[in-house]
């Protein structure tokens, strides 16, 4: 890089004089199954001079500041001006690599871990990670000029204060044969082993589909009952797992009656969570819940399509708030136009496919151009497909999360999405893979079990 003449400013790679450091992420196409690489491969992949084998995408200035760490780049490095165009050749390339500055993210991207660590995660530790770069700044008195006028610069391009984690999960139903698991072996048994993955986001979506209820009888593991309630002591499951925000769209919420629904909302207001996509009459129930977190505006809005019609909250009774022509669409606009990053849910009806029907692709399109930042099919007991569209990430079915659906390998599988937003836009969303055990009990996924699963999925998105 030039040396600054006179008074001019320049920024220089200086590790010994640093005023910011930048992290730069491994990244592949989201339909990527691996999900780690070591950063021996990377730098032999980024050297190699011989026949490409796995193109890298770069920018021109990541591949200036890349090169102190990894060498001269080799036949495998391709540079891109246009962010649109790599991210477009890197898909159409598949199998391939980008690296990418961290806050330069794109949700079509799937960020894989470095030597194990990933800048997504919540406890990334930045001292140990080899991708990234110190950069000084010479001209001492354009540097003075520019912070009168900007204030101070940034002091790293991952910066934890602009960024937020968002859990979204499936089917919650602490009913039946789960519940009768959690009577057995404690309220919390379900939790045991990926209770840390929804503890750790800064803010926790759980579907819960049935209400709690004072008589709920005591849960049978009878599968053929399908009237659904919940003991109030159940919801010490929801505490452990640290919901913040709870779905109400569900199919189930009436099933003990409406007082008892008005109890549960009782108990979730008692605990100071937010609830959205139904309520005690239909003005609360089509209620967005919005909130700021480190600087990002994020709003949560649902809707009940599958029905029955008397699920559906009125004016003067609680339940799920009905879809209807458009009343969706027209709330996500509206919050998008005032800031806000809606995430849209839908409970739509049950199609045990991977692929789903054309009119759920409709709708939850719909929803993405009117500008939501995500689209969530909260109903899906068998995991569904993906897909993005105008910028927004899509993911038809997610299947269950503590519920006793365990009669084929499909409905045992789980996806629980992490989605990672920064300076006000969703940059990544990582799949979490679990298999459901003992009627009620979620575990993250062997190598091999996670890796047939997602081939599995993005075979059904078209990919």
């Amino acid at each position: 890089m030039a040396e600054p003449q006179g008074d001019a400013l320049a920024l220089v790679q200086d590790p010994g004089a640093t005023v910011a450091e930048w992290i730069y992420v491994v990244a592949a196409p989201f339909p990527t199954v691996r999900d780690s690489i070591t950063m021996a491969e990377l730098e032999r992949l980024w050297r190699e001079a011989e026949e490409p084998t796995l193109p890298i995408y770069v920018s021109p200035a990541t591949e200036q500041a890349v090169r102190t760490i990894l060498g001269e780049p080799g036949a495998n490095v391709r540079i891109f001006a246009s962010s649109e165009m790599m991210v477009d050749a890197a898909w159409d390339a598949r199998p391939s690599l980008a690296i990418i500055p961290f806050d330069e993210l794109d949700v079509r991207w799937k960020v894989l871990e470095l030597n194990g660590a990933s800048p997504l995660r919540p406890d990334f530790d930045r001292a140990g990670y080899p991708l990234r770069v110190g950069f000084g700044l010479a001209g001492g008195a354009a540097l003075d000029a520019l912070e009168s006028v900007a204030g101070p610069l940034p002091v790293s391009n991952r910066d934890p204060a602009r960024m937020t984690t968002v859990v979204m999960t499936g089917v919650t139903a602490l009913t039946r044969a789960t519940a009768w698991q959690m009577s057995r072996r404690g309220a919390t048994f379900p939790a045991n082993d990926v209770g840390e993955w929804l503890r750790s986001a800064d803010v926790t979506h759980i579907s819960h589909e049935v209400a709690f209820a004072p008589d709920c009888p005591p849960p049978s593991p009878d599968l053929n009952v399908l009237i659904f309630c919940s003991a109030p002591a159940n919801i010490e499951l929801l505490e452990v797992v640290g919901t913040d925000v709870v779905e109400l769209t569900g199919n189930h919420l009436l099933d003990a009656g409406p007082e008892a629904l008005r109890f549960t909302l009782d108990l979730y207001r008692q605990r100071g969570w937010r609830w959205f996509g139904g309520g005690a009459s239909l003005g609360e129930a089509s209620e967005p819940v919005r909130l700021e977190q480190n600087g990002n505006r994020i709003a949560f809005v649902g809707c009940n399509e599958a029905g029955p019609a008397g699920d559906w909250a009125t004016t003067d009774r609680p339940g799920a708030n009905p879809c209807g022509a458009d009343r969706l669409v027209s709330q996500i606009a509206v919050l998008r136009q005032a800031g806000y990053l809606p995430i849209a849910t839908f409970q739509w009806h049950e199609h045990y496919t991977p692929r789903p029907p054309l009119s759920q692709r409709e709708a939850f399109r719909a929803a993405a151009a009117a500008g939501a930042a995500a689209v969530s099919g909260s109903q899906a007991h068998q995991p569904q497909a993906f897909e993005f569209v105008d910028g927004a990430f899509i993911h038809y079915g997610l299947g269950n999360l503590f519920f006793d659906q365990m009669w084929s390998t499909a409905v045992r599988q789980e996806f629980i999405d992490r989605y990672v937003f920064y300076d006000g836009r969703l940059i990544s969303v990582e799949l979490l893979t679990a298999y459901l055990e003992d009627w009620s009990r979620p575990r993250p996924m062997t190598p091999d079990e996670r890796a047939a699963f997602l081939e599995d999925m993005f075979a059904a998105s078209g990919w």
